[in-house]
């Protein structure tokens, strides 16, 4: 029986980054791309009709969030989905999750400060650290058996230099799929507080997490949460990328007031779009159906990952992640280098599918798939991915 999730939905011809602009990735337009972390789902009905009542209304003045019906939702959200009571006052609006990030190192560091991240890790980071003339510490995630943990020598290391001042990290991680346990958030924790360093946590990808696993906000691990930041969004969750905004929550009163004369007087960002405004209100108080379907459907998509590769390619290695639509696959086992791979998915399968390198990991060959699809287009690219390999091992 079919699901709303089974729809195909053409998204060509609607400026979308993932489909008609693949050529920008893969160097060319005919693939069928498996790339951006956006879905192909439209979004739930509750967001669609009170678009479709505002769309109507025909009005589009500015628009304030800094109001009840706003953060309530959000607090809402986090009380009803993970048991953790969040104050609305910690709440502020950003319109990205990397502008987020971008300001709060502005505000914690100094230009010769270090900023530690994990690899492999969003590649957004690395542009952004790049950028910003921060200097980046890389903290290798350990990878054995198909699994990433946290490197804590390392890590307690490179914390204790006097210059390291932040830790951007990322929960759910992002392209590992790991979710934290309790344990390791209260090491890291523990060692940040040691050495006095902020934590700035990306957790864009909380809601989607599949069975056994839970995710932990990290504030709530902590007896001393001004020195932890979380930058999160609804647009991973609710597919809504392309309506604009994120949140911040930022414990420490005083920082919170310095990202706010940021983003508000000196980069004149502060009004939030009214349809980012109104998913995030209809989405977090009306859509929690929605999200547990949605995470059912992409827990089955990523079983159907498992059994192709495993019975098709199975000099290709994967282990089922526990969380995110992203399919993180280990391809060290191929004779093939990373360039032919690549070569290989584009020019013979006509398939777009993001290079471990683009994530910083240096130490194999991976494919990062997105499986935020219907699963005849799953199918689809998973049969070129096969088709792509043979050819050239």
């Amino acid at each position: 029986m079919g699901t709303r999730f089974d729809k195909v939905i053409n998204r060509t011809g609607t400026y979308s980054t993932q489909w008609d602009f693949a050529e920008d990735r893969f160097g060319k337009n005919d693939v069928l791309p498996f790339s951006i972390s956006d879905m192909d789902f439209q979004s739930p009905n509750e967001i669609l009709q009170v678009m479709d009542e505002y769309v109507k209304h025909g009005v589009f003045g500015y628009t304030r969030w800094n109001h009840s019906e706003y953060k309530s939702a959000i607090t809402h959200w986090y009380k009803s989905r993970f048991a953790v009571n969040m104050p609305a006052d910690w709440i502020v609006y950003s319109p990205s999750v990397i502008y987020s990030i971008s300001k709060l190192i502005e505000i914690l560091t100094d230009e010769t400060d270090k900023v530690i991240l994990q690899t492999p890790g969003y590649d957004a980071f690395f542009k952004q650290l790049n950028a910003s003339g921060r200097e980046m510490i890389k903290n290798p995630l350990t990878y054995k058996n198909g699994s990433y943990s946290i490197d804590f020598n390392l890590l307690e290391k490179q914390l204790s230099h006097p210059k390291s001042k932040v830790m951007l990290f990322c929960n759910p991680h992002n392209p590992t799929g790991r979710v934290w346990s309790k344990q390791e958030l209260k090491d890291v924790i523990n060692l940040c507080e040691k050495y006095q360093v902020k934590i700035i946590s990306d957790d864009i990808h909380m809601d989607i997490v599949y069975p056994n696993h839970n995710y932990i906000p990290i504030t709530s691990m902590t007896t001393n949460p001004d020195h932890v930041f979380i930058c999160t969004s609804a647009s991973k969750t609710f597919n809504t990328p392309g309506l604009g905004g994120s949140y911040v929550f930022i414990p420490d009163g005083n920082i919170k007031d310095k990202f706010l004369t940021t983003i508000k007087q000196r980069d004149g960002l502060s009004s939030i779009t009214i349809f980012g405004l109104l998913s995030i209100i209809e989405g977090y108080n009306y859509s929690a159906y929605w999200v547990d379907d949605l995470v059912d459907y992409l827990y089955g998509n990523m079983q159907v990952v498992s059994s192709f590769v495993k019975e098709q390619v199975p000099n290709v290695k994967f282990k089922m992640p526990e969380s995110t639509y992203l399919a993180w696959m280990d391809c060290s086992d191929l004779k093939s280098s990373e360039e032919e791979i690549q070569n290989a998915l584009v020019n013979v399968g006509n398939v777009g599918i993001m290079s471990g390198k683009v994530y910083h990991e240096n130490e194999g060959k991976f494919l990062r798939m997105n499986v935020g699809c219907p699963r005849s287009k799953l199918v689809d690219g998973l049969e070129r991915l096969e088709k792509s390999i043979k050819t050239i091992e």
